[in-house]
């Protein structure tokens, strides 16, 4: 059976997703659509609806997420803020994800091949 592996690095609004399941590292994005013009908007209308439209779009953002998770086995979440921590606890309280090997770990700023180089050096750690 075929262990698919990802990495996930990201904060509140971006994910890089980083694929290692055939061995070769395939990237691509998720990222929320709560644009910089439509937070200035709704600043200038009320805090309060700004605050509700960053918690919906952010509950979507996860959402996203958590629909490509579903098709792993074994995910790193990995990042400088707390958005993967938020993740793995809204992860961890849906049965669907019982079954899936989730592990959270800090990180510095990391360009796309220290990205890489964090994912293949977990999964490296987590095969011997």
């Amino acid at each position: 059976m075929l262990t698919r592996r990802l990495g996930i690095y990201m904060d509140h609004q971006h994910a890089n997703l980083l694929d290692l399941t055939t061995g070769t590292m395939e990237t691509s994005h998720v990222g929320s659509t709560f644009t910089h013009e439509e937070k200035v908007d709704t600043l200038e209308k009320s805090e309060a609806l700004n605050h509700h439209a960053e918690q919906h779009e952010e509950a979507t953002y996860y959402k996203q997420l958590s629909r490509v998770i579903l098709q792993y086995n074994d995910v790193l979440l990995f990042g400088q803020t707390q958005a993967k921590t938020e993740l793995f606890n809204i992860l961890r309280a849906n049965h669907q994800f019982e079954k899936i090997k989730i592990d959270v770990k800090p990180s510095d700023r990391l360009t796309p091949n220290q990205q890489e180089a964090f994912v293949r050096e977990y999964f490296a750690k987590e095969l011997s």
